[in-house]
């Protein structure tokens, strides 16, 4: 594969932000961020934010998915792959990523994070800044785990979780499809229904037991 020197980033909120900034501790050289509500002339320290595309992608550019909402990153991952574009995946240089790993295209691993020895974090997951996915976790495609969460060992998270900051689910947990997790909440048993879960020990909002 063409080593990956520039990098479009599709948004420019503040987690495309944090994208560019791990791009650039990387090694990537060249940023373009494409935002639809881009003024003229704006940019981020010097790379250029466009709302729309108006040169053609180099084969040594990568496309990278940069909305913090789980359901747009999806859409934007999906967008990038009908284009026929490469799928860009993000490891901060100081994220340690353990033997065995699997990290899928799309993903983000921010400064400080951990993924454990034979974890698998799936398409267009966020894993952010100091978080901890331990070993043999799974963290289902566009799941997103913030700030400082931790999920421990053997865990599964399902597909287009959020896991708040500073929230944590404790060992050999299953998470299902569509979790909001509150920061600093803690999932202490299987949570088997979508919805959003506050509180230690984490219930889900509208329960009254």
């Amino acid at each position: 594969m063409t080593p990956i020197t520039g990098m479009l980033i599709l948004g420019f909120g503040g987690h495309a932000r944090s994208v560019a900034d791990v791009a650039l501790a990387s090694g990537i050289t060249q940023l373009c961020f494409l935002d639809s509500n881009a003024r003229p002339g704006e940019s981020f320290s010097s790379f250029p934010v466009k709302s729309s595309l108006d040169f053609e992608l180099p084969d040594d550019w990568a496309v990278f998915p940069a909305a913090g909402d789980n359901s747009k990153r999806l859409e934007q991952c999906d967008w990038v792959i009908q284009q026929g574009w490469h799928l860009g995946t993000l490891i901060a240089p100081s994220a340690t990523v353990g033997v065995g790993a699997q990290i899928d295209e799309g993903s983000f691993i921010a400064h400080h994070a951990h993924v454990g020895p034979m974890a698998s974090v799936g398409r267009g997951c966020i894993i952010n800044t100091g978080s901890i996915v331990e070993h043999e976790c799974v963290v289902g495609n566009y799941s997103h785990v913030s700030v400082g969460a931790v999920v421990a060992g053997r865990s599964r998270i399902g597909e287009r979780c959020f896991l708040g900051a500073g929230s944590t689910v404790i060992d050999g947990l299953k998470i299902t499809d569509d979790v909001m997790l509150g920061a600093g909440a803690c999932a202490h048993r299987n949570i088997d229904v979508a919805g959003t879960y506050v509180g230690v020990p984490a219930k889900r909002l509208g329960d009254t037991h």
